[in-house]
């Protein structure tokens, strides 16, 4: 069933700028935490080498977290990996690659397990074709799992130094 725009602006706005806009926010989020974490650990250096810490502004133009961002920026494949991630759920007003804003498409139709040419979990169904419609959200799931797992190993190892 196509859906229909919303009378709201704001709906409709969101609705059709969503890929943009999450994608935005990751950006400032990673790009936050990368700057934040960065400047306390530049600052812990600095600190054991008996040198001045820097303030926010400092560390912002220093070379530490310029070559840090610039070494992110390299991840290439992250980077599309989450895109088309992305673009499974969310539209873009414009975008060749986002689904149609309010169409109902192919992909979005529950599979069929009559049709001759089913995958054969789709014709098991059960386990089988629950795993393999799921597989997006594991993709998602998978790099936050990973990112937290790496969180307390960082801290488990900082209290032991």
């Amino acid at each position: 069933m196509p859906k229909h725009p919303s009378s709201s602006p704001i709906l409709r706005f969101l609705y059709e700028n969503s890929l943009l806009l999450i994608g935005g926010l990751l950006v400032l989020a990673t790009l936050t935490g990368q700057f934040f974490t960065g400047w306390h650990d530049n600052n812990s250096d600095l600190q054991e080498m008996g040198l001045p810490q820097l303030s926010l502004g400092q560390y912002a133009s220093s070379g530490h977290f310029l070559e840090a961002t610039f070494e992110n920026w390299e991840s290439e494949f992250l980077q599309m990996g989450l895109y088309v991630v992305l673009t499974i759920w969310l539209r873009q007003r414009g975008s060749s690659e986002s689904k149609k804003l309010y169409e109902e498409e192919e992909v979005d139709k529950e599979p069929d397990p009559d049709k001759y040419d089913a995958p054969r979990p789709v014709k098991r169904g059960g386990v089988a074709v629950g795993a393999v419609s799921s597989f997006p959200e594991y993709s998602v799931l998978h790099p936050v799992f990973w990112g937290v797992l790496a969180t307390r190993e960082g801290r488990g190892r900082s209290i032991q130094h």
